[in-house]
């Protein structure tokens, strides 16, 4: 019996330890199949990003090489106008502000801050080019302003690594590429050089010294409707001139208005700018209180509308004394 016991207790001291080493052995599994889930999904993870990394690099490429890209980063978007685009400028605003230099110009071009700091002029030639040797040889130039001409020049002087502190001064000394043509009663008519895109019809005046019975210009342009300008009238005096018009000063042509009705005077009557319906009405020979005049004058469709006026509202206030417009008819009602 205790020989029995004896084998039974040594048994199990004997399977102690491996009992120990097996339990060892079940408590570190899940902590190494942890740790070896967390390196397999670190590694997908890096092999992961390193395949987004191929595939963004594939379907979009180095803008700063690719062709493409900088073709689609230079292409034109919608904006304000350029000034130095011939194409966008339209506005007669703009038009009196800007000189753009053509062939026959004469071109005054300093380099300041340089040894030889002296005055050298340039003619356009034909082709619009300038031949100006520091800058490497013969610059185009026609169609672009002074200030333009002044940044090109300065960018050729870098690009040859001209002295960097030199600056360029570009002036018009002479303009002969933008004319008009003025003809008629002026006391000096012929071939005018604008020194503008355009210039308002008064300034060309100031020039040509209009006759005193000069009342009229008729302005000229190719593929446009023909203007006329009354002299006597401010505003038409700030019609816009561009290159290649053609303008004629002329007399005012006789022009007439015709007056019938409970008058003394009735007819066809001289037309004199500024008249209005009671002064005609008054050297027709008849103005009372209560008349009642209709006045018709021709509309854009060559019929005539007419419209009745009170001359006692007028002379008490109520209303404007209309002016009168050449082929007025006017009828004294009662």
């Amino acid at each position: 019996m205790k020989k029995a016991l004896f084998i039974a207790i040594f048994s199990l001291l004997a399977l102690a330890p491996l009992r120990c080493a097996l339990a060892q052995t079940a408590s570190n599994t899940p902590t190494e199949k942890a740790v070896e889930k967390s390196a397999a999904e670190k590694e997908s993870s890096t092999t992961a990003a390193t395949a987004n990394r191929a595939i963004r690099a594939v379907s979009s490429p180095d803008q700063s090489s690719s062709p493409l890209t900088r073709e689609s980063n230079n292409a034109p978007t919608t904006a304000t106008a350029d000034l130095s685009d011939p194409a966008a400028v339209t506005a007669d605003s703009v038009r009196t502000d800007i000189y753009k230099v053509d062939v026959g110009d004469v071109l005054d071009i300093r380099l300041l801050n340089s040894p030889a700091n002296r005055s050298t002029l340039y003619s356009v030639t034909e082709g619009g080019l300038i031949d100006f040797p520091i800058a490497g040889g013969p610059l185009q130039v026609a169609g672009l302003t002074t200030k333009e001409i002044q940044a090109r020049i300065t960018s050729e002087l870098k690009r040859l690594a001209v002295d960097g502190r030199t600056q360029v001064a570009v002036g018009v000394r002479q303009y002969a590429s933008h004319t008009v043509i003025i003809t008629g009663l002026v006391g000096s008519p012929g071939t005018k050089n604008l020194r503008r895109e355009a210039v308002p019809l008064y300034v060309l005046l100031a020039e040509v010294q209009p006759r005193l019975d000069a009342e009229r210009a008729t302005i000229m342009r190719q593929g446009a409707t023909t203007q006329v300008a009354d002299l006597s009238n401010s505003a038409d005096l700030n019609l816009i001139v561009r290159p290649g018009d053609v303008i004629n000063l002329t007399a005012r042509p006789q022009e007439f208005y015709y007056i019938a009705g409970r008058i003394q005077y009735p007819g066809q009557k001289a037309f004199q700018p500024g008249i209005t319906l009671i002064q005609a009405i008054l050297a027709a020979g008849s103005l009372t209180g209560d008349n009642v005049v209709e006045l018709s004058r021709e509309g854009s469709d060559g019929l005539l509308a007419a419209t009745k006026f009170n001359l006692k509202e007028i002379k008490s206030g109520k209303i404007q004394d209309p002016k009168l417009q050449p082929g007025d008819r006017i009828e004294v009602v009662h």
